[in-house]
């Protein structure tokens, strides 16, 4: 049984098709990334497993339980949510902050115990972040935002997380913190990760750390292929969703079988793309 399957998911906004007959599913321990261009499907498959969508077409299970018959508390103990770097919030301490991810098991205005607020200390501790519990949120930068945001759903104890682009608008350092404490987080807590990204480079990161990572390629609300990074990260490919002709680089990363990583070279023209696109199919 898988941890997540879905099957045939198709929504539509009113102009829109944005997803078009997805089939997938993941297992416990492993990252499971989306990769596309902007508008591909990426967001609205994952705000379907937080319950943001109503299901047009198509099911979702988790763990063999049908998506539909959970409720929104249930739903939150099974899945945490890890949204794009955010600037708008009140100015919360971080450690409250944190705490959030308890309401699932504390309920909106019972206040956390002793248990919970270990639990966020525990968060804090895990991301390597403990010294920040007195900190305001706002007065963070963007990365040390997001490796708080990564705690709070650290703490809400949930065996999925879901992340939609969990390095946007972070600079070269940060991003790489984020997805170390990914890595770190899969590692120690058994987690599995969903993850929205418009870099393909993510999962030859996540694979060359020996994080167990396949791909969702995306464009226009389809999946074209699903399979291991280099299966599915192939220059053809490259070019079919992104546009960008490209060099597929092997680097020694001090890890056995080094890494690779994609090195844009130049947008393709548009008579490139239609070769490419009759080749592939």
């Amino acid at each position: 049984m898988h941890l997540i399957e879905i099957q045939d998911l198709s929504f539509a906004y009113p102009q829109l098709a944005a997803l078009q007959d997805i089939s997938l599913h993941m297992d416990t321990g492993e990252a499971l990334c989306l990769v596309g261009p902007n508008g591909c499907g990426k967001t609205t498959l994952l705000d379907h497993l937080i319950g943001a969508h109503s299901m047009q077409k198509g099911r979702i299970f988790f763990e063999g339980k049908d998506f539909r018959k959970l409720r929104t508390k249930e739903l939150a103990k099974r899945i945490g949510y890890v949204p794009q770097s955010r600037r708008n919030t009140f100015p919360y301490r971080v450690l409250d902050f944190v705490l959030m991810g308890r309401t699932p098991y504390t309920g909106v205005f019972a206040s956390p115990d002793e248990n919970d607020r270990q639990i966020a200390l525990d968060a804090l501790e895990e991301i390597g972040i403990l010294a920040f519990q007195d900190r305001i949120f706002t007065q963070l930068s963007g990365g040390e935002r997001q490796l708080v945001i990564l705690a709070r759903a650290l703490a809400q104890k949930t065996p999925l997380l879901l992340m939609d682009e969990p390095t946007a608008h972070l600079d070269f350092a940060h991003e790489l913190m984020v997805l170390e404490t990914i890595v770190k987080m899969i590692k120690t807590q058994n987690l599995s990760v969903m993850m929205a990204t418009h870099f393909p480079n993510h999962a030859f990161y996540l694979q060359s750390n020996g994080v167990p990572t396949r791909v969702v390629m995306m464009k226009q609300g389809k999946i074209l292929q699903i399979g291991q990074p280099d299966e599915v990260l192939t220059v053809p490919n490259i070019e079919k969703v992104f546009g960008v002709n490209s060099r597929i680089l092997s680097i020694q990363n001090g890890q056995s079988g080094g890494m690779k990583t994609i090195v844009p070279v130049k947008t393709a023209n548009q008579s490139e793309r239609m070769i490419i696109c009759d080749k592939i199919g």
